[in-house]
């Protein structure tokens, strides 16, 4: 019982700064966007595709990510700030919590910034269980990985806003049923809004682009 009361205290502590960081960006009219799926799944390159066709708004990018600052370093050819939050010195944990992401948004100039993408750390298990204080939840899930893991994941898709199937243009070279996948996620989370998007052909990225546009 009191492990289950910690574990209760950690969450507590960590939602409470997340609503913290949600009212005082909302008051800046500042949205704050949180990227979650696999390694591989095409996270930095649905950021990268974000912030080229949305020049309309101003970025900030927080990067997680155990060890290196690869990702971040391919970010910088687009000129934004980027914050670097690693969890090695943590114990390597697999998610990012509110607090590191509030220290991230006290070193922006939020009068410079209309939008705040954290890519969380590569994993579909821990980063759903920590609220980060985002506005929108983004789960990207590549073609690659199959139809069945909004069933075997289910709290990512839960509390996911959007699904982004990415790698669309694999979709002929590899067995997957698109339907089922879509399928299992609403079975997870009615609610979800589903986009097909393909970074190499860019088919999705404009639709993604009114959603953006439209929080």
């Amino acid at each position: 019982m009191k492990k289950i009361q910690v574990l209760k205290n950690v969450f507590a502590a960590n939602d409470q700064i997340a609503d913290f960081i949600r009212n005082k960006l909302k008051e800046k009219d500042i949205k704050l966007i949180n990227i979650m799926g696999s390694p591989g799944s095409g996270k930095t390159t649905f950021i990268e595709k974000t912030i080229e066709i949305t020049n309309e708004k101003k970025f900030a990018v927080i990067e997680g990510d155990i060890e290196t600052s690869i990702d971040a370093e391919r970010l910088s050819r687009w000129n934004i700030p980027i914050y670097q939050i690693n969890t090695g010195p943590f114990g390597g944990d697999c998610h990012l919590e509110a607090s590191w992401i509030k220290s991230a948004i006290e070193e922006m100039n939020l009068e410079d910034v209309n939008i705040v993408l954290i890519e969380n750390i590569g994993n579909l298990v821990c980063p759903a269980e920590f609220d980060t204080g985002a506005h929108r939840n983004v789960v990207v899930l590549s073609v690659t990985e199959g139809e069945d893991k909004p069933l075997k994941y289910p709290l990512m898709f839960r509390r996911s806003h959007y699904l982004i199937i990415s790698k669309i243009d694999l979709l002929k070279y590899v067995d997957l049923n698109i339907d089922n996948l879509i399928e299992n996620a609403r079975k997870i989370n009615p609610d979800i809004k589903v986009l097909k998007v393909s970074a190499k052909t860019g088919e999705g990225i404009e639709e993604w682009k009114r959603e953006i546009l439209n929080l």
